[in-house]
C-alpha cells in the first residue's frame, strides 16, 4: 500500500481541487497556473508525496508543475494534454459527464464477440465521433465488444497508440476524455461492450518527463523499449500505485468493460504479489462495491497458464489471453509464408493442436527460441483464450501492411473466417477483415521530435532491408501512410465485398444460435486432420447437440471418411454460390465426397 489512497494529479470535487504529485527527491513543488501565472505551493507529505488542496483550479484551468524552480513540466497523470506532450496539462472533471447506461450490464465474457478497430483509421473523421456512426454497422455483424487500440496521450496526430507517454490523458486529436465517455455511453446504449488496450510494460519516448519526477523506470531489467517500468525496484509503491490506479479509473470514471493490457510478458516484477495479481484484487474490490463487471485481458506470449489460473490457484487471476499460436498456426495452414517466429508452426498438424489444446507449444522444443517452451493449459476454459486470423499486430508489423485480402484467396478468407468463428474460443475480428478491406494496415507515427522521427524512419527502413525485392518499407512518419491506412466504407456494399460482409454476417448468427458452437466447452472439443489431404474436422459438443465442422485447405476437391455423417444435417458451406462460392446447386444432402477447394462445411446431430 502506498501512503495515498486517491487518484494521482488533479481531481475536482465540490468546487475544491485535490493535487496529489510523488516526486520523492524534490525539495520543493509548486503548481504554475497557466492563465493567471499563479504558483501555488505543495506541502510534502510522506513517501515522497505531494499535497494541494486549492478552489483556484477549475475544470480546464492548464498548468504545469515546478520541481526545485527548475523548467515547468506536465504532470504525469494529466488527464488532457490540449496542446500535445509537451504542453501545459489541463484540468478535467472526470465526474461532469452524464452516464445513460444505468441498466447496461456487461455481456459474459463467453459471449464476446470482438472487433479490434484503431479509432484514426476506422472512420474518415478519425476520432470516437466518427466510431459511434458505426456502431449500428457493427450491431447488425453481431459484434459484441469492441477493443479500442491505445488512447493514451501520443505526439502529434498518427500513431499506433503504443508510444503513449500519459496513461491518464486520453489523446486529444481522438475527441478526450468527453468524448471517449460518450462513445461508450453510446456503445452501452446498443448492446456493445467496450475494451481498452492500455499499455503497461513502457512508456513512448517523446514527451515522456517521468524520469524528472521519479524512479518509474528500472535498470533491473531490459524490455524491447529499454529500461522496465519499476514493479519491484525502490520506489515501486508509488509506480504500482499509479498504474493501479488508472486501471481503476477506466473502469470507474470511464465505465469501460474490460481492458487488454499489452505485452504483459514485458512487465517485470518479483513482489510476493505480481502487480497483475495485485491489479485483479483491487478490480474485484471496485466490482464488489459497484455491483459492475469488468473483465481483464491480456496479451502475453509466454505459454504460461498462471497468468490466466486464478489467485486460489496461485495464478494471477486473469480473466482472458490472446493466443498468437493459433494465428500462427492457422497462417501457415492457409499457404502463408513459414519465416520468422512463423517457422516454428507446421501448419495443419499444429493447427488441430490449438484447437484441441489451445497453445501449440505446452512443453515441447521451439526451434525458434531453442528451449523447451509453454506449459499444458488442461483446466483453462474456453472463454480464457482470444484468436484471430488478423490483428494490428500481425497485419501493421508486416513490411508493406498487407492484409489478408491481399495475401489469400477469397475462398481462403472465407475459410480463415470459419476457423476462427467455429473455434472453442473467444473470436476476435480486425476491423475491416468482414468486407475483404484492400486498405492496408502500415505502421504510422507523427513525431514532433525531428532527430527522433528520423530514427524512426531509419530504423523501420533497416528493419526490413532483407525484404528489398518486396519494395521500399512504407515511411512511418508520412501522412499518406496513416492515410492510406484509413477503412473505404464504400466497399461494404460492393461487389465481392458485400458478399463477405453478409457471409460474416451469417455466420456470426450462427454462431451465436448454435449451443454447440456459442457454449466454449473444450472438454467437447476434438479436432483431427490429415496431413496428405490438408482437412481438418472439428467436433464441438453441447449436452445432447453437437457440430461437426470439415474443412479444406487444399486446393483440390477432398473427400473425407466420417462414419457419422448419415445422421448429421448440412447447416452451412462456405463453397455455396451465395457465399461467391463455386458450387451453384445449394445441395443439402449430407455428403463429404466434393468438398471443395479451400473451403469448410458446418454439420449438426
Amino acid at each position: 500500500m502506498t501512503a495515498i489512497n486517491t487518484r494521482p494529479g488533479v481531481t475536482l470535487n465540490n468546487g475544491m481541487a485535490s493535487v496529489w504529485l510523488w516526486a520523492p527527491e524534490a525539495k520543493s513543488v509548486r503548481i504554475k497556473l497557466q492563465l493567471s501565472g499563479a504558483e501555488l505551493p505543495l506541502s510534502a507529505k510522506k513517501y515522497g508525496y505531494w499535497y494541494l488542496s486549492t478552489a483556484e483550479l477549475k475544470n480546464g484551468d492548464r498548468y504545469r508543475f515546478l520541481l526545485d524552480d527548475q523548467a515547468p513540466l506536465p504532470d504525469p497523470a494529466s488527464l488532457s494534454q490540449p496542446g500535445g506532450v509537451h504542453e501545459a496539462s489541463a484540468v478535467v472533471d472526470l465526474d461532469a459527464f452524464e452516464w445513460a447506461d444505468s441498466n447496461w450490464q456487461n455481456h459474459a465474457l463467453e459471449d464476446y464477440i470482438l472487433y479490434e478497430l484503431h479509432t484514426g483509421t476506422f472512420t474518415s473523421e478519425g476520432n470516437f465521433a466518427g466510431v459511434e456512426t458505426k456502431l449500428d454497422y457493427l450491431v447488425s455483424l453481431g459484434i459484441t465488444a469492441i477493443e479500442i487500440m491505445p488512447v493514451a496521450q501520443f505526439p502529434g496526430d498518427r500513431n499506433w497508440g503504443y508510444d503513449g507517454v500519459f496513461p491518464y490523458a486520453v489523446q486529444n486529436s481522438y475527441g478526450g476524455a468527453k468524448g471517449l465517455q460518450q462513445l461508450v455511453n453510446a456503445c452501452h446504449q446498443k448492446g456493445i461492450a467496450v475494451i481498452l488496450d492500455v499499455v503497461y510494460n513502457h512508456i513512448g519516448p517523446e514527451g515522456n518527463y517521468f524520469n524528472e519526477y521519479g524512479p518509474y523506470f528500472t535498470d533491473k531489467y531490459n524490455t524491447p523499449w529499454g529500461n522496465a517500468i519499476n514493479f519491484d525496484d525502490a520506489g515501486c509503491d508509488a509506480v504500482r500505485h499509479y498504474f493501479i490506479e488508472n486501471v481503476l479509473m477506466w473502469f470507474r470514471n470511464f465505465h469501460i468493460d474490460a481492458l487488454r493490457m499489452d505485452a504483459v510478458h514485458a512487465v517485470k516484477d518479483f513482489s510476493p504479489q505480481h502487480i497483475l495479481a495485485e491489479i485483479k484484487a483491487r478490480v474485484d474490490e471496485l466490482m464488489a462495491e459497484t455491483g459492475r463487471q469488468h473483465y481483464l485481458i491480456v496479451e502475453c506470449d509466454l505459454n504460461d497458464t498462471r497468468f490466466i489460473n486464478p489467485q486460489q490457484k496461485a495464478g494471477f487471476g486473469m480473466d482472458s489471453q490472446w493466443i498468437d499460436e493459433f494465428h500462427h498456426a492457422l497462417r501457415i495452414t492457409a499457404g502463408g509464408e513459414q519465416t520468422g517466429y512463423y517457422s516454428d508452426f507446421n501448419g495443419i498438424a499444429d493447427l488441430a493442436k490449438s484447437y484441441n489444446d489451445a497453445y501449440v507449444y505446452d512443453g515441447q522444443y521451439s526451434e525458434h527460441r531453442q528451449k523447451f517452451f509453454g506449459s499444458k493449459a488442461v483446466d483453462n476454459l474456453g472463454d480464457q483464450f482470444v484468436v484471430f486470423s488478423q490483428n494490428h499486430d500481425q497485419v501493421g508489423n508486416r513490411m508493406l501492411g498487407e492484409r489478408s485480402s491481399e495475401l489469400f484467396s477469397f475462398e481462403m478468407q472465407k475459410l480463415m473466417a470459419g476457423a476462427i468463428l467455429t473455434a472453442p474460443f473467444l473470436p476476435m475480428l480486425f476491423m475491416g477483415e468482414e468486407y475483404s478491406e484492400t486498405n492496408r494496415f502500415m505502421y504510422f507515427v507523427s513525431h514532433t521530435n525531428p532527430q527522433l522521427a528520423e530514427a524512426v524512419r531509419k530504423g523501420r527502413k533497416a528493419e526490413f532491408a532483407a525484404f528489398h525485392a518486396q519494395g521500399e518499407a512504407p515511411n512511418p512518419m508520412a501522412e499518406n501512410t496513416f492515410m492510406n491506412s484509413k477503412l473505404q466504407w464504400n466497399l461494404p456494399g460492393e461487389g465481392k465485398h458485400q458478399i463477405m460482409l453478409n457471409f460474416y454476417r451469417a455466420l456470426l448468427a450462427l454462431r451465436k444460435s448454435l449451443p454447440a458452437l456459442h457454449q466454449l466447452n473444450r472438454k467437447l472439443t476434438r479436432a483431427e486432420y490429415n496431413q496428405q489431404q490438408q482437412t481438418l474436422t472439428l467436433h464441438r459438443g453441447h449436452e445432447s447437440a453437437s457440430i461437426t465442422v470439415f474443412m479444406n485447405f487444399s486446393k483440390k476437391v477432398q473427400a473425407i471418411s466420417y462414419p457419422e455423417i448419415t445422421n448429421f444435417k448440412k447447416l452451412f458451406n462456405s463453397a455455396d454460390s451465395s457465399w461467391g462460392g463455386p458450387l451453384t446447386v445449394n445441395d443439402t444432402t449430407a455428403s463429404l465426397d466434393n468438398i471443395q477447394p479451400e473451403s469448410f462445411i458446418i454439420y449438426t446431430a
